[in-house]
């Protein structure tokens, strides 16, 4: 599962309406947020261009974990007859949305909705055509229940969109020339382990096999469809790119020290030194490269 966009923006509290983060400083993370979320907008616009095949002039399109309102303004510009709503339990992130919105001129046709997911959902004004969730899911303790929470909030033919699962991305190469080679493969090791403890702490927590077609299927939708999304980021990285693979590197770090050991510690330690020439923000190899899946199904007629 790609849970490395979890390791920094997730981390940070991502902004999804799970509530167990309180103690984040949003004016200081949001800009931060909204640039990583930049950083993936080619995964996204794929995504849309896909769903846009099936899901023909919606009129409400609802973005359940928001965030800063990055993806909820895409679909704004890929469905220009629709009326978007970005969902979100941090109201500075969608302050952030708002004034997104408004320099892209959509205002017109964009709303926000603070509170927590799923509960709040049932607030919209009326049923959605398309409802996405990227990567919010796995951070509400009952899965199954969310997801027929978000199902009732369909329009007959509506479509449900989950971002969940995909490929560990890829930054750096096998041997980086430091420590022993194939760290990040060890540190996929140390993201399941913290993605499991994430996941068993939450309020309610449930576990389910993450089978999500035969989820969506348990929700009541039908004609379910899965496709992945390549990012592709080569070397030489972007400053941009090079700051998300710091995020994720850093996060990492600090979440799985006990999952680590002493000789990966020290690398990761070089990696994240912006004075050390073998540092993400210097060397010249670094790049980004992951698949982001998602699924689909439709609520009957």
């Amino acid at each position: 599962m790609a849970h490395d966009h979890h390791a920094s923006e997730h981390r940070h509290a991502h902004g999804h309406g799970h509530g167990h983060d309180t103690d984040i400083d949003w004016s200081e993370m949001g800009p931060l947020l909204e640039a990583h979320a930049e950083l993936f907008t080619p995964v996204y616009e794929r995504a849309m261009a896909w769903l846009a095949k099936e899901v023909t002039e919606p009129g409400l399109i609802v973005d359940a974990g928001s965030g800063p309102g990055v993806v909820s303004c895409l679909f704004a510009e890929a469905f220009p007859g629709a009326r978007v709503v970005a969902v979100d339990g941090t109201e500075p992130l969608l302050e952030r949305a708002r004034a997104r919105a408004a320099r892209q001129g959509v205002t017109d046709r964009f709303d926000t909705l603070a509170g927590e997911l799923p509960g709040v959902l049932d607030e919209l004004d009326y049923p959605a055509d398309l409802l996405w969730a990227s990567r919010s899911l796995h951070h509400l303790g009952d899965q199954r229940a969310a997801l027929a929470a978000f199902a009732a909030r369909l329009a007959p033919g509506g479509t449900l969109a989950l971002l969940e699962g995909g490929l560990p991305s890829r930054f750096l190469p096998r041997d980086i020339g430091i420590g022993r080679p194939g760290l990040q493969a060890r540190l996929d090791v140390v993201q399941e382990e913290w993605f499991a403890r994430m996941r068993a702490d939450l309020p309610g927590s449930v576990t389910e096999t993450e089978d999500w077609a035969a989820l969506l299927t348990s929700a009541g939708l039908k004609h379910t469809r899965t496709r992945s999304f390549l990012l592709d980021l080569p070397a030489p990285a972007t400053d941009r790119a090079r700051d998300y693979v710091g995020a994720v590197l850093s996060r990492l770090r600090d979440a799985g020290t006990d999952d680590m050991d002493a000789e990966d510690r020290a690398t990761l330690d070089r990696l994240l030194d912006p004075a050390d020439p073998a540092s993400v923000h210097r060397r010249p190899d670094v790049f980004l490269l992951g698949a982001y899946t998602v699924h689909t199904a439709v609520r009957p007629v």
